[in-house]
């Protein structure tokens, strides 16, 4: 069986970030306790899974804001009571106010593999629009606090796209980044959501996103200057210093392997079924309270429907998508469906095809979601 991903959802921040659309809260002591106990008994109601783990993933929120004997107690109740494989890796999110020589030393005993920061800008101004705590030095020293404590893999996490960044704007925060020396680094494009209040301020006319156009100029300027720097893109925001130090537990969502989410809106996928979590923190304690899983919603995903899902998932990675592999799996040939739009798509450079893998050029990567829209996925 393919090893499973474990997926931990804390929703505890400090403070809403202006751009999150994640299922956050801010919640003092007593409710991250409260939260931590209704965790545990989660992962108990889960105990007779039949996966195996090779990955556990704190995720968030700021799964860092949580006390470390809090995160040992979740680490020792998973390895109690589900099957974790020897050589599980564990990633931590961490925020760089949280940070210390004994908060890092902590995670370290935990078994802490990989340490990704939400640095999310290197300059004030961007990280005073993005309504982050930290400052430029302190996003350094926590970078340098990281290293020195051994993690395995260091992992920063950067935003672009912000209103009026220009090409020159985003290459100095990507050569600030660099001269860190992470093992890894995340690109992520802004996105403005509803609901959240750059959402709010957009409908308001204070906020002017970027137009597509310089958006695409970014994102090709970070796949250009990071992989001429070392920094080996494989997914289309995610680079590493080396294979090791690529994510475990996000190929999995690539890959169509199975994972298991638990906390508020965490999801689920096996074989052909999905499933996952109420958003509401509130509910969610209410459900587990009750000794029920707190599942919203479960589907049934169908052969178009997996496919599809391994065309969103593959056309946003270099290593692209097997097609014979699509078609033993789920019966559809892409292949013979669409010969005519692959040629097309590949004589307009976005696409490369040799044997059975489909892979997206690097103009390909930035418009995978359109992409993946142009292609018929009925069986033949």
């Amino acid at each position: 069986m393919t090893p499973a991903g474990f997926y931990l959802h804390v929703p505890f921040c400090t403070r809403i970030c202006p751009y999150c659309d994640f299922a956050v809260r801010t919640g003092d002591r007593e409710r991250r306790r409260a939260f931590v106990e209704h965790l545990l008994a989660e992962i108990d109601l889960h105990a007779d899974s039949t996966l195996e783990f090779d990955t556990l993933y704190f995720g968030g929120g700021t799964p860092s804001c949580l006390e470390p004997e809090d995160l040992a107690r979740i680490v020792h109740r998973a390895r109690a009571r589900l099957h974790m494989a020897g050589d599980t890796r564990i990633f931590l999110e961490a925020n760089p106010e949280d940070v210390s020589p004994e908060s890092v030393a902590a995670w370290r005993r935990l078994g802490v593999d990989t340490l990704s920061l939400g640095i999310q800008a290197l300059n004030r101004a961007g990280l005073e629009f993005l309504g982050r705590l930290h400052d430029p030095e302190a996003a350094r020293r926590s970078m340098a606090l990281s290293r020195e404590a051994g993690f395995r893999t260091v992992s920063l996490d950067l935003i672009y796209g912000l209103p009026g960044q220009s090409t020159a704007d985003w290459k100095d925060e990507l050569d600030r980044a660099l001269a860190l020396q992470p093992d890894h680094i995340s690109c992520y494009q802004l996105t403005v959501h509803t609901g959240t209040r750059f959402g709010a301020m957009e409908k308001r006319g204070t906020l002017t996103q970027l137009s597509r156009d310089a958006q695409g100029e970014l994102f090709r300027l970070t796949h250009r200057h990071l992989n001429a720097s070392g920094m080996q893109g494989y997914e289309v925001s995610q680079f590493a210093a080396a294979v090791k130090h690529r994510s475990r537990h996000n190929q999995k969502y690539w890959d169509h392997s199975p994972y298991l989410g638990l906390g508020p809106s965490a999801h689920s996928h096996a074989e052909d079924r999905r499933w996952w979590n109420f958003r509401s923190t509130d509910t969610w304690q209410q459900k587990v309270a009750e000794g029920v899983r707190p599942v919203e919603k479960m589907e049934t995903l169908d052969a178009q429907a997996l496919t599809l899902e391994a065309l969103m998932t593959g056309l946003r990675t270099y290593a692209g998508v097997d097609l014979e592999q699509i078609r033993r799996r789920w019966g559809v040939d892409l292949r013979a469906t669409n010969a005519d739009l692959i040629q097309r798509l590949a004589a307009e450079g976005l696409v490369t095809e040799r044997g059975d893998r489909l892979r997206p050029t690097r103009d390909g990567l930035a418009v995978a979601d359109s992409l993946v829209r142009s292609f018929d996925i009925n069986q033949t």
